[in-house]
């Protein structure tokens, strides 16, 4: 069955690069970045593991955890980690779940046999700390993930939990964001100050702090 937004990520158990874990409880109060990758020793997936590497401060000024899942065995998982550090320029930090019996995998349906095998596509699943699924996405095994995209909703939705407002198109932290329709003009004056209308439905603001 698919996992909808909104849905209690399903917990489990693995073994990972890090040792045995039980997801939520790895997780515990935090944000999770869960991700899939098709294979071992492969290209794009190796420069994709040594993005979310160098991009360990930047997940944990946002209080999330990064972890990677594939279908193949431990042994290989640890033996690509030196590959992942000369390649990214940053030393594995973060566990790859080994997932060879695809049970993990086939519970988060990701993997998609009309992609030509049983591997994993690439898929994103991010995870507020109550375990609910916020976000979904899922690309091709031939197109890399923007991690810097993953950044940016992973703000946006700590933002729009804060504050009664959303983001706009194209939104990059610090720009100005869209006051929520639940909230009436002047209760967005007095809470925002800076509140310019472009329609009834469409109110402007500078973006707040959380």
């Amino acid at each position: 069955m698919a996992i909808r937004l909104g849905d209690i990520a399903p917990d489990f158990s693995a073994e990972t690069t890090d040792g045995p874990i039980r997801f939520h409880d790895w997780k515990d109060g935090s944000w999770a970045v869960f991700f899939s990758h098709p294979a071992d020793f492969t290209p794009v997936c190796t420069t994709e593991l040594g993005r979310t590497a160098e991009l360990q401060s930047e997940f944990d000024k946002r209080g999330v955890k990064a972890i990677a899942i594939s279908v193949d065995p431990l042994e290989s998982h640890e033996k690509w980690a030196g590959d992942i550090g000369d390649v990214g320029g940053t030393d594995l930090n973060f566990p790859i779940i080994a997932d060879p019996d695809k049970a993990v995998s086939e519970t988060y349906d990701m993997i998609h046999p009309g992609e030509g095998d049983t591997s994993t596509v690439r898929s994103v699943f991010i995870i507020d700390p109550s375990n609910k699924v916020r976000l979904t996405l899922t690309y091709p095994k031939s197109v890399g993930r923007n991690f810097d995209e993953i950044l940016r909703v992973i703000d946006a939705l700590q933002l729009t939990d804060l504050v009664p407002v959303s983001t706009p198109v194209d939104w990059e932290p610090g720009s100005r964001v869209i006051v929520s329709p639940m909230m009436s003009t002047e209760d967005a004056q007095a809470r925002f100050g800076e509140v310019e209308e472009v329609k009834p439905y469409l109110r402007w603001t500078p973006q707040p702090s959380a």
